[in-house]
């Protein structure tokens, strides 16, 4: 991405294609970094669906596809901090973090959100799958539809500020990206209470947005 397109360098020179392009790069970012950890979420939906006999493979389809609308949705709020942040020349356009203060806010907000009540009751949401389709369980391929962006924006609410430290690493950071995966996979589905879990990541981003703050002033 960053070797096809460079960010103009003013706010008033982005086109229509160059939102579009970034558009692109975060919905396929979200998209490959979100939907492996929805895929016990998808499995149960599936099983749960197979007591309907006139379920048909398209009610996973519409679950995923209502749970991947949210994460589209959240691409432009991402594009949208982009585009500000490349005119504020506080990304590189190689897309890389060059003001260590926005990358020291960004980490110890995660680090803080990761202590509060919405955050918890968001994890609750995704640890539960089957807990979650019987409450929220509706007939038909449009309520798969329904249900699945229902859990998508539980999953953004658990997960969202953990999306923003891609703007302190590096948007194009394959490390990171990997990294972020596996932590919201094993946040959402490792036999460990959830609470440790969470306040041990918001500890570890606290610290390290500590640590870049101390260094830059």
């Amino acid at each position: 991405m960053a070797q096809m397109w460079m960010a103009p360098s003013r706010l008033t020179d982005w086109t229509t294609d160059d939102f579009t392009w970034v558009f692109g790069m975060w919905t396929v970012m979200m998209a490959a970094m979100m939907l492996p950890t929805a895929l016990p979420m998808l499995t149960a939906f599936s099983r749960y669906c197979r007591r309907d006999p006139d379920a048909n493979e398209w009610r996973t389809l519409g679950f995923a596809g209502g749970y991947l609308t949210i994460w589209v949705i959240f691409s432009i709020a991402l594009t949208l901090l982009q585009w500000l942040f490349h005119g504020w020349a506080w990304l590189s356009p190689m897309m890389e973090n060059r003001h260590p203060l926005l990358a020291a806010a960004i980490l110890m907000i995660a680090g803080v959100y990761q202590f509060t009540s919405l955050k918890q009751a968001c994890l609750h949401h995704c640890r539960t799958p089957f807990g979650y389709l019987l409450k929220h369980w509706r007939p038909g391929n449009s309520g798969a539809l329904q249900i699945g962006f229902k859990h998508g924006l539980s999953c953004l609410g658990c997960c969202w500020a953990q999306m923003l430290i891609m703007f302190a690493v590096g948007v194009m950071n394959l490390a990171a990206m990997q990294f972020i995966t596996l932590w919201v996979t094993i946040e959402k589905w490792a036999p460990i209470e959830a609470k440790k879990l969470s306040y041990g990541s918001g500890f570890l981003f606290l610290s390290w947005g500590l640590y870049r703050l101390l260094t830059a002033i």
